[in-house]
This record gives C-alpha cells, sequence and structure tokens, in this order.
C-alpha cells in the first residue's frame, strides 16, 4: 500500500493595493517620458526665461512619490525611486539600439529628412539621459525625505499634507534644476536663463499646482484601494 502523494498548496501572494499598482504604472512611464521631454527648452510666459519641458513629467514623479510615501510610507517610496532606475535604463538601452539599425530604403529615399531629424536629436539625447539619472535620485530621495520628516507623529489633516507637498516639492526641485541643466547642458548654450527660469518654474509650480496635485493624488489612491477592497470581498456568482 502506498501513500498517496501529498500536494502542497500554493499560499496566495499577498496583494498590493490597486492605489499603489496604478501609481506604480504611471511612475515608470513618467521617469522614461522625462528624459525625452527634457530635450525641448519652452518659454516661460510672460518672461524671457526658460524651462526645460522635462519638468512637468518630472513633478508628477515627485506628486507620485509623495503620495506613496503618506499612505504606504517611507520605505515603499524609496524602494518605488530605485527601481525607477530600472525603466531608465531599458529605455536608454532600447533607444541606443534602435540608433544603430539601418533604416529602411523606403525611409531613406521619402523621408529622408525625418530620419535625418529623429538620428540628430536622439543621438545628442545621451547627454540629457546621462543627466537626468544624477538629477533624478538626489532629487526625489530628498524630496520623500523631506515630505516624512515634516510629518507630524498623527497629523492626518489635508491642509498639512498640501504644506508638507510643497515644501518638499520646491526643496528638492530647486536641487534637482542645478544638477540636471549643469550636467545636460552646460558647454551647449549659455545656461543662466534656463537654470533660473528651471528652478523660478519648479519652485512656483511646487507653491501653486504640487498640493492640490497631491492632495488629489491620495484621494484618488484611497478611492481605488476601496473600491479593490469591495471588489475582493464581493462574492462571485457562477452562472
Amino acid at each position: 500500500m502506498t501513500d498517496a502523494p501529498v500536494t502542497e498548496k500554493a499560499t496566495p501572494a499577498p496583494a498590493m493595493p490597486l492605489g499603489m499598482f496604478v501609481y506604480i504604472v504611471l511612475y515608470g512611464g513618467m521617469t522614461v517620458l522625462a528624459g525625452f521631454l527634457a530635450f525641448k527648452q519652452v518659454r516661460l510666459w510672460p518672461t524671457g526665461l526658460a524651462v526645460e519641458a522635462g519638468i512637468f513629467a518630472f513633478l508628477l514623479l515627485v506628486v507620485i512619490s509623495s503620495t506613496i510615501a503618506q499612505l504606504y510610507g517611507k520605505a515603499v517610496a524609496n524602494r518605488l525611486v530605485w527601481w525607477g532606475f530600472l525603466p531608465l535604463l531599458f529605455s536608454a538601452c532600447l533607444m541606443n539600439f534602435v540608433l544603430t539599425l539601418p533604416a529602411s530604403p523606403d525611409m531613406v529615399a521619402v523621408r529622408g529628412d525625418q530620419l535625418e531629424a529623429f538620428q540628430l536629436v536622439h543621438n545628442q539625447l545621451w547627454r540629457v539621459m546621462a543627466a537626468g539619472p544624477a538629477a533624478y535620485l538626489v532629487s526625489l530621495l530628498l524630496n520623500i525625505w523631506i515630505f516624512d520628516r515634516l510629518r507630524g507623529g498623527n497629523d492626518t489633516s489635508t491642509f498639512s499634507l498640501m504644506i508638507r507637498g510643497a515644501v518638499a516639492s520646491a526643496l528638492s526641485q530647486a536641487v534637482d534644476s542645478v544638477i540636471f541643466v549643469t550636467l545636460a547642458f552646460l558647454g551647449e548654450f549659455p545656461i543662466k536663463n534656463l537654470l533660473i527660469g528651471q528652478v523660478l518654474a519648479k519652485v512656483t509650480l511646487s507653491f501653486v499646482l504640487v498640493p492640490f496635485l497631491i492632495t488629489g493624488g491620495v484621494a484618488a489612491a484611497r478611492w481605488l484601494d476601496r473600491r479593490d477592497a469591495i471588489t475582493a470581498t464581493t462574492p462571485t456568482h457562477v452562472k
């Protein structure tokens, strides 16, 4: 008589909160997009100062990392920042691979000017892509640290959340601007106006826009988590 084989029951993996999952997906996309947008400098109206367009994606990274820190803890937010290097690395490697591939004869013949522009822009993007990770790592870890340090023991008020988000974003983004603009553009053209415009834009947006984005981000994540919890506890009826 032989013993029946023992079948081990797999332990289900702990479910990730839906809000965290959605923000992690958005975060990965924004890390890649910020580097590509940074190639273009846009005018800071109504002044003659300029900003690199990557600030819009980067401010969303600040909002997402602060939201994660608020709801799921500083350790999770720091891990998100470190792993944010992965999509940056993959996108840089993939772009370099694509640039080395020969274009099709049809594209060379019909859209040669567009191919030339593509090659020109993305061949020059390496310095921007190299400067991004340095500024990204320092500023976002600093943002999370300041945001967490300003948090009181039992302070959960919306006003406190907005103030902490604004202060942490303004200080960390000023540091980010100095690092990024210097590494990416020094020697290419005079960077004074771009650097001043970048700092002014990020500090201004940190106080005007970021507090409301973080408040909305926290509310949206909580709503997603509640919705996910209700769905998980609702019995499934087999028809």
